[in-house]
């Protein structure tokens, strides 16, 4: 029998992090691999690739306009797609904090994230300090907006509370679950930034930076190792950018090893 959801601060790979993930406990046999059909199986998978829309990057220098309008872009697209699987939406809400000084975000410390999502209120939050804005001309905060945005997509598709209730049995399978949660939200980034590349004005070389980036702030750089490994989280990421589909970003199926 499981127990009921109870609020906790899941670790922060390479700025990206959701609060509020479970502590779960079962009884009996360990769930390998995940059976939950919600999980498995969702409406969503099938929904095709992302519609290819326009979504032309606004300066990088003003962080706080930037975010907006990736969250407008990312509220149309997944709208769309949310509609073209037959399931319910609405998009979340969206907050900014420029210290983190003393701050608490969805009952917990805030932590290194860059960026967190609440699913108890289903709003996701940005921290505007002076780290974002290390590099204007990488792509680190848009795909920290479009992760976080791909934990919204769990929570409407039906998928996080599935994560929030599947059993599990011992710290490694509640630690591989939770992994194939934040691979998936990183692969939904991808298959985001996949649909709309064309109107960034982006090179080939842009996104290997990406890719790059992400695979050096994987697990091996964290105390807590429930992200996926950086070349794990990079490969998930590239392959949503090539798929450009939901579909393509299935990790409830996938065998142990593309989960590490």
């Amino acid at each position: 029998m499981k127990i009921p959801f109870v609020a906790a601060v899941v670790a922060v790979i390479a700025g990206l992090c959701l609060s509020g993930a479970p502590a779960q406990a079962a009884t009996g046999q360990a769930q390998y691999p995940i059976r939950s059909k919600q999980l498995t199986q969702n409406k969503l998978y099938k929904s095709g690739p992302l519609e290819t829309t326009s979504c032309p990057e606004p300066a990088v220098s003003s962080a706080k306009r930037y975010v907006k309008t990736l969250f407008s872009c990312l509220s149309d697209s997944w709208s769309a797609q949310f509609e073209q699987a037959g399931l319910r939406f609405s998009k979340p809400s969206l907050r900014f904090f420029t210290s983190k000084k003393g701050l608490r975000y969805c009952g917990s410390k805030w932590g290194d994230a860059a960026g967190i999502y609440c699913p108890k209120t289903r709003q996701f939050a940005v921290l505007l300090d002076k780290s974002i804005l290390t590099d204007v001309d990488d792509l680190f905060l848009m795909d920290v907006v479009a992760h976080e945005y791909g934990h919204h997509v769990q929570q409407m598709s039906g998928i996080m509370r599935s994560y929030q209730y599947e059993p599990y049995h011992g710290k490694k399978e509640e630690t591989e679950q939770t992994k194939r949660l934040e691979l998936q939200a990183e692969c939904f980034a991808g298959v985001f930034i996949g649909s709309v590349w064309d109107s960034l004005d982006r090179s080939e070389d842009d996104w290997q930076r990406l890719l790059d980036v992400v695979a050096m702030n994987g697990d091996e750089t964290t105390k807590d190792k429930d992200h996926g490994k950086g070349s794990t989280q990079k490969s998930w990421l590239n392959k949503g950018f090539q798929s450009a589909a939901p579909g393509g970003c299935n990790t409830w199926a996938a065998p142990a090893s593309r989960v590490r």
